[in-house]
């Protein structure tokens, strides 16, 4: 298995210029060009990595091809894998708080967010690992003398194409339920956030992981992006990101006829009826819908609030935005980071100008936020409400991605159904209720993958996660995501000596 050598450890201040990990190891890039990576908090300088060139991606997937083929990970057994998935698990969890901290500078989530996020990623790994143990094939009905049966086989190399809002957590749902059913990966993570899928690759490996079963390679979409879907030797496709590149990726993928899964954008629906108590209901809209400054898939952009409480509940949900703390992200008193960069930022601000000239009603926000040294030139907004908002607003059907919440009335049971399915997205969803009934009946008839019930943006390692319609298809977590990294294979044993020859002597039977 991999090195155990024992390594110094890195610490927040050394360690940040990167390579590629390829092949068990950091590799230097073909080309010249580096990703830099800037604090989008306070544009300090924090690392860099290589900007992939075609040659970079092929050799990864080169080496992820090789490893596979060798049967090192592939074909041993699944109590073996389960092994060195534990071991990940177990070095991980020593380093939750550096991965926490390096996260939290590369993409402005608070620091509290982060710790709590990266501190049950070891999870994924334990029970993938031991899910991967009960991986069983079937015996089947099959008339005449034959024995038929099933079994899983690892599909290959899986092409792995992952976002910076959830650096490590989206890369790592992904990552444990492949590596436990046997396959090599080549990781290509966002270029806004490369750093901790590189060092987390050099932390797979000295913790057992065969060199070459695990390899990531920074760079941008475009061009590593490209390359890694185009690949001959990939034999499935990972994406986590936007409805455009995931078009992209799902016509490269159509192209080869390669397995591919998408997880694309949102417009959660906050389903908020009049039986939910009112703090309770103003404390999970403001959860669902700012956590990480709004730059999630699942966040809660859309507010359904039923009539007989829409104005008390704006009002009360406008001082919790307002009591909302922006400030270093390492400071764990902050509750709102910074957007992930200057674009965004300009995006957002842009579809907050387009929400105004639609006519909505800007309740709070709204503007840049303000803040002193050595936060002045960090990419911050305002916590932004808007209610009055016609539910065929560009606000209240496009995505934005950030801060941004719209707060839309509803009459009943009926119209709340109506309004929340009233968009082209799928992913998440939440009900809030006191009616255990009404919570199920509404549920059911959401179209989302994920429906929460008087919460939101939990996960879990068991519990599937993927979405419908323009939110994409495939999921993961659970046995489905495991079973969606095999190949499942029909056998068909003929028990009996006797063989019948089908054309024997047919020419004499035909012609004679």
């Amino acid at each position: 298995m991999g090195s155990q050598e024992t390594k110094p450890q890195r610490n927040l201040t050394s360690g940040r210029e990167l390579d590629h990990y390829i092949n068990g190891q950091f590799a230097r890039s073909n080309g010249k060009a580096r990703l830099v990576i800037k604090s989008p908090a306070t544009g300090e300088h924090l690392g860099s990595a290589p900007d992939a060139t075609v040659e970079d991606v092929n050799a990864a997937v080169v080496s992820a091809a090789s490893a596979f083929e060798s049967g090192i990970w592939s074909r041993i057994e699944a109590l073996d894998r389960n092994s060195v998935l534990n071991s990940i698990a177990d070095a991980f969890a020593k380093r939750v708080d550096y991965f926490a901290m390096l996260d939290s500078a590369v993409t402005g989530r608070p620091i509290r967010e982060m710790r709590a996020q990266m501190g049950r990623l070891p999870e994924w790994f334990r029970y993938f690992g031991g899910i991967a143990c009960g991986l069983e094939g079937s015996t089947v009905p099959f008339k005449g003398e034959y024995h038929s049966y099933t079994r899983h086989a690892p599909i290959g190399v899986v092409g792995m194409l992952t976002p910076w809002n959830h650096p490590l957590l989206i890369m790592v749902k992904k990552l444990a339920a492949a590596l436990a059913a046997g396959n090599s990966v080549v990781v290509k993570p966002s270029e806004l956030a490369p750093l901790s899928a590189l060092l987390f690759a050099e932390l797979a490996h000295d913790a057992g992981l065969p060199a070459g079963v695990m390899n990531v390679v920074a760079g941008q979409g475009n061009m590593a992006g490209r390359a890694l879907c185009n690949s001959r030797k990939i034999a499935r496709i990972d994406f986590t990101g936007g409805n455009e590149a995931g078009r992209q990726v799902a016509s490269a993928a159509a192209n080869r006829f390669v397995q591919v899964k998408l997880e694309l954008g949102g417009k959660a629906p906050v389903v908020i009826f009049d039986d939910t108590p009112r703090p309770e209901a103003v404390a999970g809209a403001a959860f669902a819908s700012f956590v990480a400054s709004g730059q999630t898939c699942v966040s809660g952009a859309r507010i359904l609030v039923q009539d007989s409480i829409h104005d008390q509940f704006v009002e009360a949900f406008r001082k919790k935005a307002m009591a909302i703390r922006l400030g270093d992200p390492s400071d764990p008193s902050t509750d709102l980071g910074p957007l992930i960069s200057q674009r965004q930022m300009e995006l957002v601000l842009s579809y907050i100008k387009i929400g105004l000239e639609e006519g909505a009603e800007l309740v709070c926000g709204g503007h840049r936020a303000k803040l002193g040294p050595p936060l002045e030139a960090g990419f911050y907004l305002e916590p932004t409400i808007f209610s009055n908002v016609n539910p065929a607003m560009r606000i209240a059907q496009e995505e934005i991605f950030g801060p941004v919440i719209c707060v839309i009335r509803f009459r009943d049971e009926a119209d709340a159904i109506r309004l929340a399915n009233e968009t082209r997205f799928g992913l998440g969803a939440s009900v809030w209720t006191r009616d255990i009934g009404r919570a199920h009946r509404v549920a059911s008839q959401i179209n989302a993958g994920i429906v929460w019930v008087n919460d939101h943006h939990k996960n879990n390692p068991s519990s599937i996660w993927g979405g419908f319609g323009d939110s994409g298809y495939g999921k993961d977590n659970g046995w489905d995501a495991l079973k969606d990294y095999t190949k499942k294979q029909s056998v068909i044993v003929r028990l009996t000596d006797e063989f019948s020859d089908w054309f024997g002597d047919s020419t004499s039977k035909r012609y004679g």
